[in-house]
């Protein structure tokens, strides 16, 4: 069964506000067996909302729509709809009820303008918005049902959960989409494909893949639509494990799972001490630990030495290095990470150096140059690796990089 998610309002396209309702409102539905056919955004105007939503009935069972149902005269979402199902207005006392009683509690007048927040379609069924004073609509019309909930994503949310899913569940009959997503870690995307081909090529027709990158990590996601839910976990569950076995030194874990949690744990584990010297990445390494509840139990300090003069006074670079290699430099690297674990007393730290841009690089060392510097016990690992060209997208793959150099040393040391 297949869903439309529509959101209204001009200041979704301008990019006043974000739509996070399209987000939440396809988790309920996919994790409830409904396939997201589109989501769609349009401003605050009733002809578009009557073609989009008539365009939506013919595609989809379910058209759920948000925002434009507040009593302001720019709110035209209610009207629109009871013109679109053929519908007079009705004046609804228990809304009308609910609306005065959260007003009175908050000292705000029971105006007219709030008054007409109990007009509703008489087309409609009413949905109970114990959260705020616009209730929900449900509309059906030949096996179709559009319904209405307001903007406010809190409002929205409980709507879904105490209103929209249950009426859904009971109203159509359903069946599972399952998804499962493997996080990788140390293989571009190309690489990757490549590497897991012949496994890719085994999967059965109902499974779909897809490949999602972001800075570090890629994500691969099987899928199953309108499935029996048991039988399919159970199938994806072991083509999963296959996928394990040929690419065992990459994969991170499941869902969420990050890295950096790899390494929280593997310290934990061992009661063993780290520490962070970072220039480029500006504390961003840090940062990545430190909000994980447990970190102190491990994680001794981030110095964060962004000027040359720090990195030999706090860190004890020597600053004949800098002068002779830079401070982008494997050298000045090698001796961030000797000189974290020296003054922090950690069995290990991890050290990046870099040009984040826009400006600074040259052919030499272009914008996004990265060094990067393990120290352990058994000694130090160093790394180059070009991060990109963007100020923003440097710094987030170095802190990945940084990271899995540093798991890596852990795995391995």
């Amino acid at each position: 069964m297949k869903a439309t998610i529509l959101t209204i309002g001009d200041e979704i396209l301008i990019g006043q506000i974000v739509d996070t309702n399209s987000v939440s409102i396809a988790k309920h539905l996919n994790q409830a067996g409904v396939v997201v056919h589109e989501k769609c955004s349009i401003g605050d105007d009733a002809g578009e909302i009557t073609h989009t939503v008539r365009r939506a009935m013919q595609e989809s069972e379910v058209v759920i729509i948000t925002g434009g149902l507040g009593p302001t005269k720019d709110d035209i979402t209610k009207k629109t709809l009871a013109q679109l199902f053929d519908s007079e207005m009705r004046y609804d006392e228990a809304v009308a009820q609910h609306v005065e009683q959260m007003l009175t509690s908050r000292g705000i007048e029971f105006n007219a303008l709030n008054r007409s927040q109990a007009e509703v379609p008489v087309a409609c069924t009413v949905l109970h918005n114990a959260h705020g004073t616009a209730p929900g609509m449900w509309f059906e019309r030949e096996g179709r049902v559009v319904i209405s909930l307001p903007g406010v994503p809190y409002e929205m949310e409980h709507l879904m959960e105490d209103e929209v899913m249950p009426r859904l569940k009971a109203h159509f009959s359903l069946r599972q989409i399952v998804h499962r997503t493997l996080i990788t870690s140390g293989l571009a995307e190309s690489i990757l494909a490549k590497r897991i081909e012949q496994w890719e090529e085994a999967l059965p027709a109902y499974l779909k893949l897809a490949y999602l990158p972001s800075a570090g990590i890629v994500r691969l996601r099987l899928s199953a639509y309108e499935v029996e839910g048991r039988q399919v976990a159970e199938e994806i569950e072991h083509r999963f494990a296959e996928l394990q076995h040929l690419i065992p030194d990459y994969v991170v874990g499941f869902e969420t799972a990050t890295v950096e949690e790899q390494v929280h744990r593997c310290l934990m584990d061992r009661g063993q001490k780290l520490a962070v010297a970072e220039s480029c990445t500006g504390g961003k390494i840090a940062s990545k630990f430190t909000a994980m509840a447990g970190a102190s139990a491990y994680f001794l300090a981030g110095l964060t030495t962004y000027s040359n003069e720090a990195k030999i006074k706090v860190l004890g670079v020597q600053a004949s290095t800098i002068e002779a290699y830079g401070a982008v430099s494997e050298q000045t690297a090698r001796e961030m990470a000797e000189g974290a674990r020296r003054v922090t007393g950690a069995d290990y730290a991890v050290a990046t150096t870099g040009i984040a841009g826009p400006s600074g690089g040259s052919a030499e060392k272009p914008v996004g140059t990265v060094w990067f510097a393990v120290a352990t016990p058994e000694g130090i690992t160093t790394a180059l690796h070009l991060c990109g060209t963007d100020r923003g997208q440097v710094i987030d793959r170095a802190t990945a990089y940084a990271i899995r150099m540093l798991r890596d040393a852990l795995k391995w040391g």
